[in-house]
C-alpha cells in the first residue's frame, strides 16, 4: 500500500495533470462542489414549489422529487448520457453528464432538507412577518430562508460527503475521477488490485471523515447557539437575524 503511494499518489490526487487531462481527488472535489453548488439554487425553488399553496408550483415539484429520488442513480446517469445530447442538440462530454445528473440527483435531496428546515420554525415568524405587510417572497428571503439554511448547514456538508461519494459512478461513462484513477493505476500494476482499492478506499475514507467531524462540530455550535436565545412570539430564533 506504501509502494502504491509513493509510485502513484500524484495520479490518484491529480490525474494526469498537468500534462494531461485533470483526474483523480481533485476532480472528483470539482465534480461534488458543483454537483452541489448547481443543485442548491434549484434545491430551494422545488422547496418553495412544494411548499406552496398553489397547486400548479405544488404538484409538478412533488412529482419531480419522486421521479427523480426513485431512480437508481446510475441509471439517472445513462438517462444524462443519452439525453442532454438530444436536448441542447449537441454532442457532450462524460464530465458534463455527471455534472448534470448530479445536479439533478443532489437537488431532489436537499430540497427535503430545505424544506425540513422551513417547516422546523416556528409558523408565528411567518403570520408576523405577513402581518407587517412583507410579501410571501419577502419573508421568506429575508426571514425564513436565512434562519432555516443557517441551521442545515451540518446536513448540507453531510450532503457533500454523499455527492463525494456518488461522483464513484462517473467510473461507467470514464470520467477521470478518483475511482476511475485508481482503476488505471490497477490496470497499470496488475499484480495489487486489493492493495489499489484499500488504498482508494483510505483515501475516501479520510477525506469523508474529515468533512463528517465538520459537520458535526458545526452542528454542536448551531445546537449552541441556538440554545443561548430565548425565542419569543414574532420574534427570529436565530441570533444571526436579531439586532
Amino acid at each position: 500500500m506504501w509502494e502504491i503511494l509513493q509510485d502513484h499518489l500524484p495520479s490518484l490526487l491529480i490525474g494526469q495533470a498537468p500534462n494531461g487531462p485533470l483526474g483523480g481527488l481533485a476532480l472528483t472535489l470539482i465534480l461534488s462542489v458543483l454537483g452541489l453548488g448547481l443543485a442548491f439554487p434549484l434545491s430551494i425553488a422545488l422547496a418553495l414549489c412544494r411548499l406552496s399553496p398553489y397547486a400548479i408550483l405544488k404538484w409538478p415539484s412533488t412529482v419531480f422529487v419522486y421521479v427523480i429520488r426513485g431512480i437508481p442513480l446510475v441509471m439517472l446517469v445513462f438517462w444524462s448520457y443519452f439525453l442532454v445530447p438530444v436536448l441542447i442538440g449537441r454532442p457532450t462530454s462524460a464530465f458534463t453528464t455527471l455534472v448534470v445528473t448530479l445536479v439533478l440527483y443532489q437537488a431532489t435531496y436537499m430540497s427535503e432538507i430545505v424544506r425540513a428546515g422551513i417547516e422546523a420554525l416556528p409558523r408565528g415568524q411567518t403570520e408576523a412577518s405577513r402581518s407587517l405587510g412583507m410579501s410571501y417572497g419577502l419573508t421568506m428571503r429575508q426571514v425564513i430562508l436565512p434562519q432555516a439554511l443557517y441551521n442545515m448547514l451540518p446536513s448540507l456538508i453531510s450532503q457533500f460527503v454523499s455527492t463525494i461519494k456518488e461522483t464513484s459512478i462517473g467510473y461507467v461513462i470514464s470520467v477521470h475521477e478518483l475511482t476511475f484513477s485508481a482503476n488505471q493505476v490497477n490496470s497499470a500494476l496488475l499484480t495489487k488490485p486489493l492493495e489499489v482499492f484499500i488504498t482508494l478506499s483510505s483515501i475516501y475514507f479520510l477525506v469523508c471523515f474529515a468533512l463528517t467531524q465538520t459537520a458535526r462540530a458545526l452542528e454542536r455550535r448551531v445546537e449552541r447557539r441556538r440554545s443561548h436565545v430565548t425565542p419569543s412570539a414574532g420574534t427570529s430564533n436565530d441570533p444571526l437575524l436579531q439586532s
